[in-house]
């Protein structure tokens, strides 16, 4: 019985932090998707200038 209340107490006192390892993960993520949104755009751009450049 002693061991399922420490277990059940130390789940409940690791749920009260809010997760700092998925933290940075979270921040290169987003810093991924800025630069992927940053590459479609040029791509786009690009290849608009030689469609443009075909005409």
């Amino acid at each position: 019985m002693k061991y399922i209340l420490l277990a059940v107490s130390l789940l409940l006192a690791a749920c009260d932090k809010p997760p700092t390892i998925a933290a940075p993960q979270r921040e290169v993520l987003d810093k991924a998707k800025a630069v992927d949104q940053m590459v479609q755009k040029n791509t786009e751009e690009e290849k608009k200038k030689v469609e443009d450049a075909e005409k």
